[in-house]
């Protein structure tokens, strides 16, 4: 069974739907029990990083999250669910995030002739022997929508980079934390890949 985080973000149905299209138990849940027995657990999200601290902490999430990162099991993150994994953004200052993966938030810089949000699709360079990634060409296309990026500490982290006006490390592999800035269940065949991936881990 998989449990996805109810925190009042935005996004959490699509996340259910692909799953429940890839033959997965999928739960949506704030409930402890439920999610410390749950086989994967995944943090979906649009929105504001200091909104979404502020409702992880309002329900009691953020001590369950970490706890449940201890047991060893497969923990993802996606879109705003990527941030939140790291001690800040640049979008919220003085909000402290979840500090599970050492790194950094920050705005995409302007640049000519690019609309910030990032909204749509973009191709990923992505890293050997990324368990995220097999069976994911390199080159494939993902759908993005944000107006912040992940600048991660350590290269080995880094799962996949794209590049919009900067370098953006789009996915991160932590042990057994998992993270994608772009959304795996609006991404088609090369995102059910990619969740079929860590339902398997």
């Amino acid at each position: 069974m998989i449990a996805i985080l109810d925190y009042d973000a935005g996004n959490i149905k699509s996340v259910e739907k692909a799953l429940q299209y890839l033959g997965c138990e999928a739960v949506i849940t704030r409930d402890k029990e439920v999610i410390m027995n749950a086989d994967h657990v995944i943090l979906p999200g649009v929105g504001a990083f200091g909104d979404a601290m502020k409702k992880l902490n309002d329900y009691d999430l953020v001590d369950v999250i970490k706890e449940y990162v201890k047991t060893g099991k497969p923990f993802l993150g996606i879109c705003l669910g990527l941030q939140l994994l790291f001690a800040e953004s640049e979008e919220s200052p003085g909000v402290k995030g979840l500090d599970l993966i050492p790194g950094k938030i920050k705005r995409i810089p302007d640049a000519e002739g690019l609309k910030i949000p990032q909204i749509g699709w973009n191709s990923l360079e992505i890293a050997p022997d990324k368990k995220l990634f097999k069976g994911v060409k390199n080159g494939s296309f993902v759908y993005f929508v944000h107006s912040y990026y992940l600048a991660c500490d350590n290269k080995a982290d880094v799962a996949a980079t794209t590049f919009y006006s900067t370098e953006i490390h789009a996915s991160v592999e932590h042990g057994n934390v998992f993270a994608c800035q772009f959304h795996p269940e609006k991404s088609g065949d090369v995102g059910l890949t990619i969740l079929r991936n860590f339902i398997a881990l």
